[in-house]
């Protein structure tokens, strides 16, 4: 079964929030969920962030486990558990995947990025996010600037030499 969020797909997204997660998406909240069983809604963590964030990013039950287990390995007080915990654990909402494979956003996660009539789901491997198709169109490739380890101008799977660690 399929472990990894992968692709784009551009969906819509009704008056009252609710957007179809695509199913390969779902399969991944299924497997990636431990108490989830055929029949069973699929559970998901959704982070909303603070200001900086224009997209919503969805997590299985798996890879938030993970995130909060590497908040709790940093020194209890510290700034930055802090800020990881206001970001994960404050700023987000568990939910579900409704029988027809449907999320219900709510309204305030709606307005916070802008989300009308359409919605894309973007696969990144442990994670999806939720953008409104335009700002999504803008940003994707923002940051991409170039530096001493990266060139935009270059084909991107020329980063992947080298030896896989285990």
């Amino acid at each position: 079964m399929a472990t990894s969020f992968r692709g784009e797909h551009l969906n819509k997204v009704d008056t009252k929030g609710r957007m179809s997660i695509p199913a390969p998406f779902r399969r991944v909240l299924e497997a990636c969920d431990p108490e989830w069983k055929s029949g069973d809604a699929p559970r998901l963590i959704v982070v909303y962030g603070g200001e900086s964030r224009s997209f919503l990013e969805c997590f299985s039950v798996e890879a938030m486990d993970s995130v909060e287990r590497k908040i709790a390995k940093l020194p209890r007080g510290s700034k930055k558990r802090k800020a990881l915990q206001r970001l994960y654990m404050t700023q987000s909402i568990e939910t579900t995947i409704d029988d027809t494979g449907r999320l219900v956003l709510p309204k305030n996660l709606r307005e916070k990025i802008g989300l009308e009539s359409g919605v894309m789901c973007a696969g990144n491997g442990d994670t999806f996010e939720i953008w409104k198709p335009e700002t999504y169109d803008e940003e994707i490739y923002a940051g991409l600037e170039e530096d001493d380890d990266f060139d935009p101008d270059t084909d991107p799977s020329e980063y992947l030499d080298g030896d896989e660690e285990d």
